[in-house]
């Protein structure tokens, strides 16, 4: 990493919404609780979620440009705009802030849709997005807090099911990585 904590942390204040600030510092407090449990790294996992909606409230046209110029997305992650700014974060985290680990660039990346056979610290960062209890909804969060008690994988596997039926509900499309995901969790 080139840039200090300090810099990276009034770059976010700079480039997000109040909102979207309060949200990452619930995932980094919230990444570190699941990392403590589940055996990663705190502080790195605090930092990935601190950082992980770094191109959130990135114009969109900006987001498309780093797209079409400089990431080459599979399937899955062309599937809605919402999701675009995962990959362009890892993109951001990297260029902007110097970060060449790549297991915090890979959470970022996969912290919206996920992928088939994420390692623990990419299930710590993607759960701890939902379960951030600064913005996110109690009623939505619990169950799958309580899941936890079962493990990442069946809090995961809750997530999976929400997010899905949260789709079909809105009549939006489903990516085929998310029934991928959802599929290999049930075995």
């Amino acid at each position: 990493m080139t840039c200090t904590y300090e810099y990276i942390n009034n770059w976010l204040k700079a480039n997000l919404t109040p909102e979207r600030y309060e949200h990452s510092l619930g995932t980094a407090e919230c990444a570190r609780e699941l990392a403590e449990r589940f055996g990663v790294d705190k502080e790195k996992a605090y930092f990935t979620g601190l950082i992980h909606d770094c191109a959130k409230c990135l114009p969109s046209r900006e987001t498309e440009d780093i797209i079409k110029n400089h990431l080459k997305l599979e399937d899955g992650e062309l599937c809605s705009p919402k999701t675009h700014h995962a990959p362009v974060g890892a993109y951001v985290a990297k260029k902007e802030f110097g970060i060449d680990d790549e297991e915090i660039l890979s959470a970022i990346r996969r912290h919206t849709i996920g992928k088939v056979n994420m390692t623990t610290f990419e299930k710590i960062i993607f759960l701890a997005d939902k379960l951030e209890n600064r913005t996110r909804p109690c009623e939505i969060c619990e169950p799958i807090r309580k899941a936890l008690d079962c493990g990442l994988d069946a809090a995961l596997l809750l997530c999976y099911k929400n997010t899905i039926k949260s789709l079909v509900d809105r009549e939006l499309r489903i990516c085929t990585a998310t029934i991928d995901i959802y599929n290999s969790l049930l075995k």
